[in-house]
């Protein structure tokens, strides 16, 4: 069967050229043979594109050589046989070195030396277009993973790095010439054990794919997590030559799902710690109520008074605890009010004292005609406490410590600093100790909540993530500046507000507590909360109906027979109804009846004051039986002041049920 390629034979010699052919057609071939005269004629065969070519070396009008000339020059690659009666070896080199594949004397031209040399030549070029392939597909490959985002590095056999990306130099910060002869031992975190090596290289030693996290560790020392694949390389007879590793960066990736748990975990106890501060309050409710009526009970000059006044600090101090829970949780009751900066500060002074030990000077540096603020003035007292405890806890041989406050505007190239912050006027509040300062990994964590550096029983954990609460819900934001073994200094700023100042509610004393003679309703779900409100205001004079919730209460108001209820005194959250959900119903046959509504925390719209209904007002749990008895007086008295001065009040009309006895 004869061979299906083109072999051109280019000859002057009709009789040479077909001698030619027959020894090719005796060898399985099938040629064709052309007298060419010029360069045209040749180039015009060039662009057929034989398999192989055989000329002869001289001709009158076409010289050999120049035909190998113009056949490098046109970039085909055909196998090129030259053919002389007479060529001496210094031509014959020639040739070979412009790209003749072979040469041959037509003396030579028998079958043994003409067939076996095109086949040779056919075969040559057919293993350099196999080769050609190879070196393009190798070439792809590397560019492919030279381009590829996720960082890939090709070992040998013993793990030592011979080719990198640059995105493995972008992620580990070793360059070419660091890291090519080395192992990736390099990377090394010290977080994986020998076990999980050992794994890792039997898995490939036995031709495996290798997948898995490593930790691993940049030139300058930061930590990244990966996921890495690593494939074994074998070569045609089965040996293992090469290792080559791909690995996607995943620390974004950890951050975010670490951040999602911790959310979770904020979430879960946030919840708990408004619960626990709820339930809390309550107690307090009862500890500070009864420590307050037994030290009226006693009198200044009863030597047991001071037992019942170191009670009362006790519950003040788990007060402010609870304070924290429940800004913490986001579930305090919020009841901002316009404020002079300065006053509340001032008010602070002898309180924040207290807390430093002898040998902190305190001074207070507050600026003239500072600013007014809008914020809570009992948060605001929470963020102070906060602060001097942790600047006098920094300073335990003594020291410095200093609050100042002035009117700043922060600009737009201060915003670029502090990405959460405003351009715009505002009160700056500083707070600063001459302490043992705090590293950058300390700053790091520092409004974490339960992030805490003091002793085991020394500290919650919650101070500054309370502080950070707290200003966030004024809309400000806190900056801290400090260096190891220079001190701290703590920045808050709050914006500055053209509203006028609220208007200062006069001092409640316990032993001086209003008293009146009206029908009044407690509603409260927790029993010694309940039993307290009503011995107060028993004590007080007042008719005083209880009920245990909302359902409850609606039946105690249907079977009232006496004089009319004036105020209802409610919980907000309770089992079975709600506060709220029962004084609508009540309101609904009686618009005039007012409410006062109390808890340890609210998620109810109760939070603003300005959204509260007329003759509807909030009391914080724990209150104290001054602050009931007060605003219950309040509350009542100020019908007389609806009706207008000089004009007599109009009695409010009782609670009646639309239909009596359902």
């Amino acid at each position: 069967m004869k061979t299906s390629l083109k072999i051109l034979i280019i000859e002057d010699s009709p009789a040479d050229a077909e001698l030619l052919a027959a020894e090719l057609r005796q060898g399985g071939f099938d040629p064709e043979w052309k007298c060419l005269e010029t360069e045209e004629d040749f180039l015009a065969e060039l662009k057929k594109r034989p398999a192989l070519i055989l000329c002869d070396y001289s001709m009158p009008q076409l010289n050999g050589l120049r035909a190998l000339e113009l056949l490098r020059e046109s970039g085909l690659e055909i196998p090129f046989i030259l053919i002389s009666g007479k060529m001496g070896e210094s031509i014959a080199v020639g040739a070979m070195k412009l790209g003749a594949t072979d040469y041959l004397l037509k003396d030579q031209l028998l079958r043994l030396r003409l067939v076996p040399a095109v086949r040779r030549a056919l075969q040559e070029i057919e293993e350099r277009a196999v080769r050609r392939d190879l070196e393009q597909e190798k070439v792809l490959q590397t560019t492919v993973l030279k381009m590829a985002a996720n960082a890939s590095f090709i070992t040998n056999a013993s793990g030592v790095i011979q080719w990198l990306n640059p995105a493995f130099t972008a992620l580990t910060g070793y360059s070419e010439s660091a890291a090519i002869g080395q192992t990736p031992r390099i990377l090394k975190s010290g977080k994986h054990n020998p076990a999980f090596y050992k794994s890792l290289w039997r898995t490939i030693l036995a031709g495996e794919i290798w997948r898995g996290e490593f930790t691993n560790c940049r030139k300058d020392g930061g930590l990244y997590f990966g996921e890495e694949t690593i494939t074994p390389v074998r070569s045609n007879g089965g040996k293992i030559t090469h290792f080559i590793g791909i690995l996607n960066d995943v620390t974004e990736r950890k951050r975010l799902a670490a951040q999602f748990i911790e959310a979770q975990k904020m979430e879960v106890i946030g919840q708990l710690a408004g619960g626990v501060a709820h339930d809390f309050n309550n107690i307090l409710a009862v500890v500070t109520g009864y420590s307050d009526m037994l030290t009226a009970d006693l009198g200044a000059d009863n030597p047991l008074g001071k037992y019942a006044e170191e009670i009362r600090h006790a519950s003040e101090r788990a007060v402010g605890l609870t304070r924290q829970l429940l800004v913490f949780s986001r579930k305090q009751v919020v009841q901002p009010v316009v404020l002079a900066l300065n006053e509340v500060v001032q008010d602070l002074d002898k309180m924040l004292r207290r807390l430093v030990e002898e040998n902190i000077e305190f001074t207070m540096a507050l600026g003239e005609e500072t600013g007014r603020v809008k914020a809570d003035a009992g948060y605001l007292g929470q963020l102070l406490m906060n602060l001097v405890v942790n600047a006098r806890d920094a300073m335990p041989n003594g020291g410095r410590l200093t609050i100042a406050s002035s009117n700043v505007t922060l600009d737009e190239s201060h915003t670029l600093q502090h990405p959460d912050t405003r351009p715009g006027h505002y009160v700056m509040l500083s707070v600063t100790d001459t302490g043992t300062g705090m590293t950058d990994e300390v700053k790091a964590h520092l409004f974490e909540a339960f992030f805490t550096t003091k002793p085991a029983g020394k500290g919650t954990g919650l101070g500054l993530a309370t502080c950070q609460t707290i200003i966030q819900q004024c809309v400000g934001h806190i900056s801290v500046s400090s260096e190891l073994g220079k001190g701290s200094t703590f920045r808050i700023y709050f914006p500055r507000v053209d509203q006028p100042l609220a208007a200062a509610s006069p001092p409640v004393h316990a032993r001086a507590l209003p008293c009146g003679t009206e029908t009044l309703l407690v509603v409260e779900d927790e029993r010694a909360v309940r039993h307290l409100a009503r011995t107060v205001l028993k004590a007080r004079g007042y008719e005083v109906l209880t009920a245990v919730n909302g359902q409850d209460g609606m039946r105690v108001a249907r079977e009232h027979k006496g004089s009319p209820i004036r105020l209802v005194i409610t919980d907000v959250v309770m089992p079975l109804m709600g506060g709220k959900v029962m004084t609508e119903w009540l309101k609904t046959t009686c618009p005039d009846l007012k409410i006062l509504f109390t808890s340890g925390y609210s998620d109810d719209p109760l939070e603003q004051e300005d959204k509260l209904d007329p003759g509807t007002q909030f009391l914080a749990k724990p209150y104290s039986p001054a602050s009931l008895a007060a605003k219950v007086r309040e509350m009542l008295d100020q019908e007389t002041a609806d009706a207008g001065v000089g004009e007599p009040a109009a009695p409010a009309a009782p609670w009646r049920p639309i239909n009596p006895g359902t």
